[in-house]
C-alpha cells in the first residue's frame, strides 16, 4: 500500500479550493492526487503526470469516477511546460513534486529498483526507452562507474565498488539486482557493519538516478512549474536525497533574489515521529515550499 508522505502538510501549504487548477507532477501511487482532488471539486482540475506507465494505468482505475476533473499524462515532469501548453493551461494554482519512489515501484521486483528483492537490473521509470541499470554496470568503464556512484550516491567507497563490479563482470554478465547487491556488499560490506544502511543502498540509488537523469529533471521541472504559478500560489517539493534537496533549495534562493518568489519554509519541513513510525520510508523526506510573488 502506498502512503503519501507529508500529506497533511502539503495540503495545508497548497490550500486547494474548489475550481482551482493543480498539478501533481509525480503521480506515483496517487496519494497526493486523490486528496487534492477532494479539495478542488466541484469545478476544479487536476493534471497528474508520471512517466511510469503502471502509475498511469492504476490511476485510470482509481479515478474512473472522477474523470472530468482529472487529466492523466504519461510524461517526464521535466516537460511540465510542454504538458500545460498541450492542455491549454497558462497558469496553475499549485503544484506538488514528490521526488521519492512509490511503494509499488520498490515492491515490484521486476522493476529492479530494490537491492532487497532479486529481479532484472532495469531501474527505469519509463520502461519503454533509455538505458537500463544492466547496461550501465556491464558496459561503463571503472572510472565512469566510480564517478556515478560518487556523484549520485555520495558513496566514499565508490572506487572500491566500481573495481569490484568490473572484476565481477569478467566472470559473467551481471543481470540481476541480487547479483549487484552481492558484489557491492562483498566490496564495501565491512565498512557498513556498524551502520543501519545497507551496503548497496547508495550504489543502487546512484545508478537509478543516473539511468533516469533525475537531477536535470528536477531542475527543469521545478523551474517550469514556478513559471506557470499564479501570483500568491505555491509549489511544494518533497525530496529524499541531499542532492535533490540542494537543487531545490538553490532554485528557490535564486528565484527569491530575482524577486519571483518568497520562500515559505525557511528550513525544510520533516515528517513527524508518528508518520515515520507508520511509514518508515518517509524518514528521509524533506519538504520545501515557495510562493509565487
Amino acid at each position: 500500500m502506498h502512503l503519501p508522505v507529508l500529506k497533511e502538510e502539503v495540503l495545508d501549504f497548497l490550500d486547494p479550493e474548489p475550481g482551482d487548477i493543480l498539478v501533481d507532477a509525480t503521480l506515483g501511487g496517487g496519494g497526493h492526487s486523490s486528496e487534492i482532488l477532494k479539495r478542488i471539486m466541484p469545478g476544479g482540475r487536476l493534471i497528474a503526470m508520471d512517466r511510469d506507465h503502471e502509475a498511469i494505468r492504476r490511476a485510470r482505475l482509481a479515478f474512473k469516477d472522477s474523470e472530468k476533473g482529472v487529466t492523466l499524462v504519461r510524461e517526464d515532469f521535466r516537460n511540465i511546460k510542454r504538458v500545460l501548453s498541450g492542455e491549454g493551461v497558462e497558469k496553475i494554482d499549485g503544484v506538488i513534486f514528490d521526488l521519492g519512489m512509490s511503494s509499488y515501484q520498490l515492491d515490484d521486483n521486476s522493476r529492479g529498483f530494490s537491492f532487497m528483492k532479486d529481479g532484472p537490473l532495469d531501474m527505469r521509470f519509463d520502461t519503454s526507452s533509455g538505458i537500463t541499470a544492466m547496461d550501465v554496470v556491464n558496459s561503463f568503464t571503472r572510472n565512469e562507474l566510480a564517478e556515478i556512484i560518487r556523484e549520485y550516491g555520495e558513496e566514499k567507497h565508490n572506487n572500491l565498488i566500481a573495481r569490484a563490479i568490473v572484476e565481477a563482470r569478467k566472470r559473467g554478465y551481471i543481470r540481476t539486482t541480487g547479483q549487484l547487491a552481492e558484489i557491492v556488499s562483498g566490496a564495501a560490506g565491512r565498512w557498513y557493519s556498524r551502520q543501519k544502511i545497507h551496503p548497496a543502498c547508495r550504489t543502487f540509488q546512484a545508478i537509478r538516478m543516473y539511468v533516469n537523469a533525475e537531477m536535470s529533471a528536477v531542475e527543469h521541472g521545478v523551474e517550469g512549474a514556478l513559471g506557470a504559478l499564479r501570483s500568491g500560489k505555491r509549489i511544494c517539493v518533497i525530496s529524499f536525497h541531499s542532492l535533490e534537496d540542494r537543487v531545490v533549495k538553490n532554485i528557490f534562493r535564486r528565484e527569491k533574489k530575482l524577486g519571483h518568489v518568497k520562500i515559505v519554509t525557511k528550513k525544510p519541513v520533516l515528517p513527524s515521529r508518528q508518520e515515520v513510525y507508520g511509514n518508515p520510508r518517509s524518514r528521509s523526506a524533506k519538504l520545501r515550499v515557495a510562493e509565487r510573488v
